[in-house]
């Protein structure tokens, strides 16, 4: 499975509501995307705080579960999200980093940050969150097993 292929299946239904996208997802590593639409925007007309939560929640996790075994991935779930709002946007591509900042076998913790296409300061954030069974191993396992 090629980069963009691994990309494409990262981030699925409640995602592509939304319309994120992965961008780039290395180990340790992963950016997603989103253009603002009308239906991203709150009564102020900026993007909804709850969005960039989510494409916080996006890349902090996905940077602790990327694989390069083709066919494979690897599975997690959020412990603790914390955001922090520091600038509005209204137009444009949102651009969320999330970066690997440590942890163990199940438990990692990551921090990024959401820019707008000027590279201002949108949000921050750091989480901690736990790898699912058979996705500690970077190798992960088979897409279509079931957990």
């Amino acid at each position: 499975m090629s980069q963009s292929d691994t990309s494409q299946h990262a981030l699925m239904g409640y995602h592509e509501l939304l319309g994120m996208q992965v961008v780039e997802w290395h180990q340790d590593r992963t950016v997603v995307e989103l253009t603002i639409e009308p239906k991203h925007l709150n009564r102020s007309g900026n993007v909804h705080g709850g969005v960039l939560a989510s494409m916080l929640d996006s890349a902090l996790s996905l940077a602790g579960l990327h694989c390069e075994v083709p066919g494979n991935i690897r599975r997690g779930m959020t412990l603790s999200l914390t955001t922090t709002f520091v600038g509005p946007a209204r137009q444009g591509v949102l651009r969320a980093t999330g970066i690997l900042r440590g942890g163990g076998q199940k438990t990692y913790m990551t921090s990024g940050e959401i820019t707008d296409e000027k590279g201002n300061l949108v949000a921050m954030g750091e989480g901690s969150f736990r790898r699912r069974s058979g996705s500690e191993s970077p190798e992960g396992f088979p897409e279509d097993c079931s957990e």
